[in-house]
């Protein structure tokens, strides 16, 4: 009697510890992607002119990669690498987008999203959209239903910008349709021509409260002149003071909500983009101004989300990868100080550009995976992109194979993503504000051309490379100081030759 009540025993704890694995083997996925945070914008990535606390602690008991990429220095053609797998070079629309551009991302095309909901999980894009709305033919209604948008694409739940901060309309989405929308006041937006007659910031400066350049001096909206100009809509309009806090009770209110099933909350903050407008709790909270506190407020909502989590029993069966679409800018269109209060602050970290540079400050990003038990606290070589995140993370969702139409330019790194291997990809291309360069294990190669420099930190510079190209070792000089295009021109031939293989261009 003792050996059988020891044999159920036994086996009671063995399905115990199996239904335990199972649910760890098919992690809840939270991917929380910032907005112009470059890679020393953060204290765990060595920077100092603010602290990051909340993902400090999750680098330290997570993985922290030292070359994670986005794929693009731009929004845009990063979100569209991320969500599809594919270069957003092979999408001619696939560029910074108007907030009334129509959808680039055909409704066909699986996504992250549409993969993992056909795998069971609840779906939730909570933020910045920036990858356009309707149809080709631009017939969208604003004050209708809009579409098609994130839910055509895989999302079961959506609240979003339709673009960013600084482009109208200024308003929220919620799934489709404009939140507070009242029809006896409906929206007009325009980007080619005036409508209705509010003041612009041209027209009345004196009413902004952060001045702006001409590019940025549209309609105002709550004292911050846009790009582009809309009419209507006025109990609609946001105040960018509180677009975090708003997103944030959104995502919490979707992770408390999603219990049974497996769940991807696709978290993209408007941190810390133009206009930095941080609430008030946080105006000083760094010493580089708006531009820092806006991090400040970025790391707090990381911290938020996570007590949520442990406070919802869902924190030990959570991945949580935390990165940004492109590398960090100083003054992007509003005079906020960030160039005056910068200080000694290395917001692209040790790496040359930023925002749109095809020098690595452009493309290369924080990049922290966290997923208790499962990843062991470290630092990783490995190249990882986020374009590769699609067929990862179907792969840790335990999807057997994704669809013939997926991305094709993503790999499955699941590997190296949690890890658990030191290989990553063996090349990859990065992109530019117009140009394009590849990487290849410590090598870098730039095609002739004019490329952004600086990325708009600091004075503005184009760099001209000349017709031979130039050749960089990132190991040994990882600021892309010394061209070493004459001393290895067989292995600048080479990566030259990759690139045109990779992209159908000749260069």
């Amino acid at each position: 009697m003792n050996m059988l009540l020891n044999g159920i025993a036994t086996l009671l704890t063995a399905l115990s510890l199996a239904l335990a694995m199972g649910a760890t083997e098919r992690p809840n996925i939270l991917l929380i992607y910032a907005d112009d945070i470059g890679y020393g914008d953060l204290s765990c990535y060595g920077g100092t002119g603010v602290q990051t606390p909340n993902v400090d602690a999750l680098a330290k008991s997570g993985l922290k990669h030292l070359s994670g990429y986005s794929s693009s220095s731009t929004c845009t053609p990063s979100r569209y690498s991320l969500l599809t797998g594919q270069y957003a070079f092979r999408n001619e629309g696939a560029q910074i987008l108007p907030g009334s551009a129509p959808l680039i991302i055909d409704v066909e095309r699986p996504t992250i999203a549409s993969v993992l909901k056909g795998a069971g999980y609840r779906t939730a894009l909570v933020g910045k959209w920036h990858l356009g709305l309707g149809k080709a033919d631009g017939s969208m209604d604003w004050n209708g239903t809009i579409g098609p948008g994130p839910l055509q694409l895989g999302f079961d739940k959506a609240f979003f910008l339709a673009a960013t901060g600084d482009r109208v309309p200024s308003v929220f989405i919620d799934d489709d349709s404009i939140l507070n929308l009242d029809p006896n006041d409906p929206i007009s937006v325009s980007y080619e021509e005036m409508v209705g007659n509010e003041p612009t910031g041209i027209s009345h400066p004196e009413l902004l409260r952060v001045q702006a350049d001409r590019q940025h001096s549209g309609t105002i909206v709550k004292g911050i002149s846009r790009i582009g100009y809309m009419a209507g809509g006025e109990s609609a309009r946001f105040r960018d003071e509180d677009l975090s806090d708003r997103f944030l009770a959104e995502a919490i209110a979707f992770i408390e909500e999603e219990r049974e099933e497996p769940f991807f909350l696709y978290f993209a903050t408007h941190e810390n983009h133009v206009p930095r407008m941080p609430h008030p709790r946080f105006q000083g909270a760094s010493s580089l101004g708006p531009r820092g506190d806006a991090i400040a407020q970025f790391d707090w909502s990381v911290g938020k989300l996570v007590e949520v989590l442990k406070e919802t029993d869902q924190y030990r069966d959570t991945l949580i990868i935390i990165t940004s679409d492109n590398g960090p800018v100083l003054f992007d269109g509003y005079w906020d100080g960030a160039e005056q209060k910068n200080g000694d602050h290395q917001a692209a970290g040790p790496y040359r550009g930023g925002k749109y540079s095809v020098f690595e400050g452009g493309t290369r990003s924080p990049m922290i995976v966290h997923w208790p038990e499962r990843v062991k606290p470290g630092e990783s070589e490995a190249i990882v992109s986020q374009m590769d995140f699609l067929a990862s993370l179907a792969t840790l969702a335990g999807v057997d194979a994704l669809p013939t139409n997926a991305g094709k330019d993503g790999q499955d790194v699941s590997e190296a993503l949690l890890g658990k291997s030191d290989q990553g990809r063996e090349y990859m291309v990065q992109q530019g504000m117009g140009s394009l360069a590849i990487r290849a294990g410590d090598w870098k190669y730039i095609p002739k051309g004019v490329v952004s420099d600086r990325g708009g930190i600091g004075e503005w510079i184009r760099h001209r490379v000349s017709e031979k190209g130039e050749l960089y070792n990132l190991k040994n000089d990882p600021g892309e100081t010394e061209d070493v295009r004459d001393q290895y021109p067989k292995k600048a031939d080479e990566l030259r030759k990759l690139l045109d293989q990779e992209t159908g261009r000749t260069f």
